[in-house]
């Protein structure tokens, strides 16, 4: 697995993540938590279309590619947000990892190509990530915030890997979108809350002067660790 070095400061990473405010502690997150349990977030469906060939730069910067100096199309947006265990307690040194379509549907996969869009694959998306999460599970991508593609309504694929954990993959969505009404897998999601867990509200980030967007997503995970 390649080991790879976060391109943002952990200054720059906490007041994203955080969007300024103050951070809980371990601690009182948990306090918090224990007076009110947290929503497990719901297992959902890989798709078929996990790169089967994954780039050569796999950072947290799905924007640009190496040192390109042309960025991906698209609406740069800040994904942030902690792994969490059944308890609300932060998990440290869990492997993030996200991937989506471009912005014109495409996927990084052979057969992922949009059927509907008629636009080759944007060359300087990277489409998957990796991050490690910190001390507090925090864990932050730049990449693009997402479009529909056939079928589906626009959402960011996302996993969890651990060691002596089985991997947990999960997928979030722009809160409020037409399409959730309408798309099969956000159907399948029975329970209210945890299908609202995975709603995500992409805003503007505060400061901006590029129209960039922030949004956030928690992960809480049904299992507690074993060490």
């Amino acid at each position: 697995m390649e080991i790879f070095i976060p391109r943002f400061s952990r200054r720059q990473l906490m007041q994203l993540a955080l969007g300024g405010a103050s951070a809980l502690s371990a601690h009182g997150a948990f306090a918090e938590y224990l007076s009110k349990p947290p929503v497990l977030t719901p297992a959902q469906t890989e798709g078929p279309f996990y790169p089967d060939k994954l780039p050569l730069d796999t950072d947290n910067d799905l924007i640009v590619l190496n040192d390109a100096l042309t960025s991906a199309v698209g609406e740069v947006t800040y994904l942030s947000g902690r792994v969490l265990d059944a308890r609300g307690e932060p998990l440290r040194g869990a492997l993030v990892e996200i991937w989506q379509c471009d912005a014109f549907g495409n996927y990084r996969h052979t057969r992922g190509a949009n059927p509907q869009g008629g636009q080759a694959p944007d060359s300087n998306f990277q489409s998957f990530g990796r991050f490690l999460t910190g001390s507090n599970g925090e864990y932050l991508f730049r990449t693009i915030k997402p479009v529909p593609y056939p079928g589906r309504a626009p959402h960011i694929h996302m996993a969890i890997k651990r060691k002596g954990e089985p991997k947990f993959v999960t997928q979030c969505y722009i809160k409020g979108h037409a399409q959730n009404e309408t798309d099969g897998v956000i159907k399948g999601l029975k329970d209210k809350a945890q299908r609202e867990s995975v709603m995500v509200a992409f805003d503007a980030l505060k400061g901006s002067a590029a129209g960039e967007l922030a949004a956030k997503f928690d992960v809480v995970l049904g299992y507690t660790p074993k060490e």
